[in-house]
Formats: C-alpha cells, sequence, structure tokens
C-alpha cells in the first residue's frame, strides 16, 4: 500500500461524501433538482448580456420556469454564440455569465478547427459536483483503488492551444487553453489528485508522441501499487500497452539510474519539471528485469479498474481492452464534453449529472423533453444549459436510456447527431470538412463527387476522401488533405499517436453519386430524406462506391 496515495484518496473520498449523499437523493427526485438548478441558473445570470435579450427576470416570475424558459430561449449551436464568446476573448464581462471567465478551453469546431468554450467558477462547480458523486461510488465498489496511485490521462496541450489562440486572433484578453485536469475540482480537492496522481502533470506540455507516451509509461512502470487508470477512448491505452515490449529494457534502465532518456529530447522546461520527480530505484528495476514481460497484469498486480469510453464507436476497443486487461474491472466512462458532463458511472448504471447541468432531449421528432419524461429505449439529442453561459445549447450527442436509478434515466452514448465523425475523439464535422475540400479544390476543377469517410485499411481506420474527379486528379493532393485536416488539433493528435492513419485518397466512380443514393436507400433511408454530404461517418463506402475500380491516389506524408 502507498501510505500517502491511500491517505490522499480517503480524505477526498471523505470530502466527495456529501456530494455523493446529495446526488443520491437526488436521483429520486430529477424534476425538481432540475428546475431548481435552472431557476439558480437564470437568477444568477439575470443582469448579463445575454440575460436582458432573453429577459431572464420575466422568465422567473412565471408560474412555470422551465416552459417559460423552453417558450423564450432558443436552442443554439456554438456557431449561434460564437460572437458572445468574441467579445469574451477581447476582454468584456457580463456577456453570458456574471461570474468572470477564467478560461476558454479548447475543442474541435463546427465550421472552424476549434472552438472556445468559457470556463467560470460555476462550471468548475458543476464538474466538481458530478465527480464527487462518481469518485465514492468508485471506492465503495472498488475499496482496493483507495489504496494507491491513479493513472489519470493527460491532455497535451500545446499543439491545441496554438490552435485556438489563431482562432481568437493570437491577442485574447482571457487565458485560453487547457488546465491540468485536476482544475476541475478546483482547490483543495485539486491538491488531493495531484498527490495521487502516478503520472505528473508536466508531461501535458510533451508534444512528441513518441517522447509523450515513453515518459507516460515510465512513470507508470516505476508505480508497481498502481491501482487506477483513466482515459478517455480505450485505443489510447491499448496502443501503449502495444509499444512496451519495444522499449522495455530502455524503460528499465531509466528506471534503475533514475533517468529521462525519451527516443526525442524533450524540451528543457519540460526536463527541467521532470527531473526533480525520478529517482533510481535499483529494487524496482530488478524487478521488472525479473518479470521479464510487459504484461499489464504482470507490472501492476494491484490494478482494479480501468475507467474508460465503452460505448458507441468505443465499444469494440473496451472490448479489446478488456481481453488484454484480463481480470481488472473495465469500467464505461460516463459522457463527458469539454461543455458539460452528462452522466456519470453510479450504482452500476449512468444517470444524467442532475445536480450539475440543467437538461433537455428532443426526441425523434426534435420535441424537447425533460430528464423525467423520457422513454425506456428511446434515443435522444442532448441539450445543456450550463454555469459556463451556455444556455439551451445543442451538445450534439446522441443517448439511448437503457435504465434507471431512483427516477432518473441511465443513458448510454449512441453517437453524434450533428453531422460529426468521432472514432477516437478526433471530432470532424462536415461543415470543417467542406471548407477543407472547397479549399483543396480550389485551383482545379471541381469533382462530380467528393465525402471523407473512416475507412478499414489493414489494421487501423483512415479518413478516406472518396473522389469522382471531372478530369486529372493533382498528384499531392493526399498531401493537401492531411495538412488541412491537422489543422483540427484533435485529429491531429489522433493521427500522431496512431490512433487513426494518415489521411488517403480514393478514386471512385463511375456515378459514384449515384451508387452514394442507392447505397443510402438500401442502408433504410427514405429516398427524399438522402442529401449529399462533405463528411460520412460511417464505413464501407470505398467498396459501395467503386468496388474494383476504386484505387489509392497516394499516401498523405507530410
Amino acid at each position: 500500500m502507498n501510505i500517502q496515495a491511500a491517505a490522499a484518496n480517503l480524505v477526498w473520498t471523505g470530502a466527495c461524501a456529501r456530494g455523493w449523499r446529495r446526488f443520491r437523493r437526488a436521483l429520486r427526485d430529477p424534476a425538481r433538482t432540475q428546475r431548481a438548478l435552472l431557476t439558480r441558473c437564470l437568477e444568477a445570470n439575470r443582469d448579463t448580456q445575454i440575460g436582458r435579450r432573453y429577459d431572464f427576470a420575466r422568465l422567473l416570475q412565471s408560474s412555470d420556469v422551465v416552459r417559460a424558459y423552453q417558450d423564450g430561449v432558443p436552442i443554439v449551436s456554438y456557431d449561434d454564440v460564437e460572437p458572445e464568446i468574441a467579445r469574451i476573448a477581447s476582454g468584456e464581462a457580463g456577456v453570458l455569465t456574471r461570474a468572470p471567465v477564467v478560461r476558454l478551453t479548447p475543442s474541435s469546431g463546427s465550421t472552424s478547427p476549434v472552438k472556445l468554450i468559457p470556463h467560470t467558477a460555476d462550471l468548475q462547480r458543476e464538474f466538481s459536483d458530478a465527480i464527487d458523486a462518481w469518485i465514492v461510488d468508485l471506492n465503495l465498489k472498488h475499496r482496493s483503488v483507495i489504496g494507491g496511485p491513479a493513472y489519470w490521462s493527460i491532455t497535451p496541450a500545446r499543439s491545441f492551444e496554438r490552435a485556438a489562440s489563431r482562432v481568437a486572433g493570437g491577442g485574447a484578453a482571457v487565458p485560453i487553453g487547457f488546465g491540468e485536469d485536476s482544475e476541475y475540482l478546483g482547490g483543495f480537492r485539486q491538491r488531493l489528485v495531484d498527490a495521487v496522481l502516478a503520472v505528473p502533470a508536466e508531461v501535458r506540455h510533451i508534444t512528441d508522441p513518441d517522447a509523450f507516451r515513453y515518459v507516460t509509461l515510465l512513470f507508470l512502470i516505476r508505480e508497481r501499487g498502481l491501482r487506477l487508470i483513466s482515459v478517455w477512448h480505450p485505443s489510447f491505452l491499448l496502443l501503449m500497452l502495444e509499444s512496451l515490449p519495444a522499449i522495455f529494457d530502455r524503460l528499465v534502465d531509466d528506471v534503475a539510474r533514475g533517468t529521462v532518456t525519451p527516443p526525442s529530447a524533450l524540451p528543457p522546461r519540460v526536463h527541467a519539471a521532470l527531473a526533480p520527480l525520478v529517482w533510481p530505484d535499483p529494487l524496482r528495476a530488478k524487478e521488472l528485469r525479473k518479470l521479464g514481460s510487459a504484461e499489464s497484469r504482470v507490472l501492476w498486480p494491484e490494478l482494479s479498474v480501468v475507467s474508460c469510453w465503452a460505448d458507441g464507436p468505443a465499444r469494440p476497443y473496451a472490448d479489446r481492452l478488456r481481453r488484454a486487461m484480463r481480470v481488472v474491472h473495465v469500467q464505461a466512462k460516463g459522457l463527458i464534453a469539454t461543455e458539460a458532463i452528462v452522466s456519470i458511472p453510479f450504482g452500476s448504471r449512468h444517470p444524467f449529472a442532475i445536480r450539475s447541468h440543467f437538461f433537455e432531449l428532443l426526441d425523434a421528432a426534435n420535441r424537447p423533453c425533460l430528464v423525467h419524461e423520457l422513454e425506456p429505449g428511446a434515443e435522444y439529442t442532448v441539450i445543456v444549459t450550463t454555469g459556463g453561459g451556455l444556455y439551451r445549447y445543442a451538445l450534439g450527442d446522441r443517448v439511448r436510456v437503457n435504465g434507471w436509478i431512483g427516477e432518473t434515466p441511465s443513458i448510454e452514448f449512441v453517437g453524434r447527431g450533428d453531422r460529426v465523425s468521432d472514432r477516437f475523439g478526433e471530432k470532424l464535422s462536415d461543415g470543417f470538412v467542406t471548407a477543407v475540400l472547397a479549399e483543396i479544390f480550389a485551383r482545379g476543377p471541381v469533382p462530380r463527387f467528393a465525402m471523407l469517410a473512416p475507412e478499414a485499411i489493414g489494421d487501423g481506420v483512415a479518413y478516406t476522401l472518396l473522389v469522382e474527379p471531372d478530369g486529372a486528379l493533382g498528384v499531392d493532393l493526399a498531401r493537401l488533405l492531411e495538412r488541412a485536416l491537422r489543422r483540427n488539433p484533435h485529429y491531429a493528435w489522433c493521427v500522431d499517436i496512431g490512433q487513426l492513419r494518415p489521411a488517403r485518397v480514393v478514386r471512385v466512380g463511375p456515378h459514384a453519386d449515384r451508387a452514394y443514393l442507392d447505397v443510402c436507400v438500401s442502408r433504410g433511408q427514405r429516398l427524399g430524406d438522402v442529401k449529399p454530404v462533405s463528411l460520412h461517418d460511417q464505413s464501407g463506402w470505398e467498396q459501395a462506391l467503386g468496388g474494383a475500380h476504386s484505387r489509392p491516389v497516394e499516401n498523405a506524408a507530410l
């Protein structure tokens, strides 16, 4: 047992217990909980620019504040609120929230490469409330987690922040970028989380994928008593584990010497921050050499839980991870976005985080439903109102009701409902891809047909531009495509760490547009509903649109 980590985990669990009890009570009456949360949000922000525009004060006087809110405030996308966020970035206060915006956090955009999500102290508390309930539930079910350190997946920051700064014009008055993942908890809880981390937060400043993977694994194999791994997409952990055998001896040498020697040099500032955190550990190195195996169960005999996405497109990768980790419990992570935390693992289900944000769900007829009005087995699209200043914001995620806890529905993620393809976290949108295709075909004839889709190639997936040209294809089209797609930092990172293969171009046809129509109808769409798209989130189009006539044009090496 790691005494320091165990003590921090116990104190953290105790600090979360009140939130866990409140969440458990709230599950019995989601309607009342959600109504009270919306009322507080409108009251807090009635004097903001958005509050005056939609007259929050008048809405609050209604006998049915929820219905008045739905009637008086429109459902919006990010593109609708982007002008307000631009004013926030320039330093204007009181635009969407009374609480100051402390950070603009980047995520993949709809028509631009990056969108900027306002982060306030109120939003931080909302995330913290949900995480409190999850952490206590996790520790009650898997008590051994308390006894040692954990790995919380760290997102490399720099490439995302560079792209976000370009979107904001490079001179934003509000900080742009990611804080440490533990900052979602804030204050005392943040310090407790930092005390149990197996991999220090400084690793997030390593942008070279091989170096990032190496340093992460170095800190992980030093921790024999690792108890919990929390990542986003399961393929991230699978790729790390698959890379272990080739670098195992080098890692063990670093453990023995107390050094950090990744395959590419670290930035001096990062190396200086990491150096004091490693020290010679010849006993652990000797144990590792004696084990002679890079298998996870051998390296971390105390590992109890792996938390990751396990629904929708991530399901087959989670199944692979379960087979790879064997006796370790793989827990399906809740639905968490940059904008909001929608659901959490709790009581063997995944209920809505009803104490955090106000939720509406659009049904198949695009009618807004409340949490307590949902039907078993039905699918919905998520709309959120948050303390970060997003009001009736279309999140774009589709969910299915798969049970209840008390009176609150449990959900599973089905996929994106807003023409977004997101296999591994790349979040490519139809609007962004439309702009990319217009750019790469700007100098030549417009093709008769062009559509990007994630296609299986060998043992991986590559976004493939399926094109029927009107003339010759440019010799460097795949290179231009990959370079343009990499402006989306989530996509670039997925390629860099091997979750995706680089983009490719395939000639299809003839009459690919007719073939596309026929396939859509065969897949169940009504003929009148079939529309041309720049991006399709399903696979199998290379064969369907070209058959034996399809061939890769070139590799996309940059």
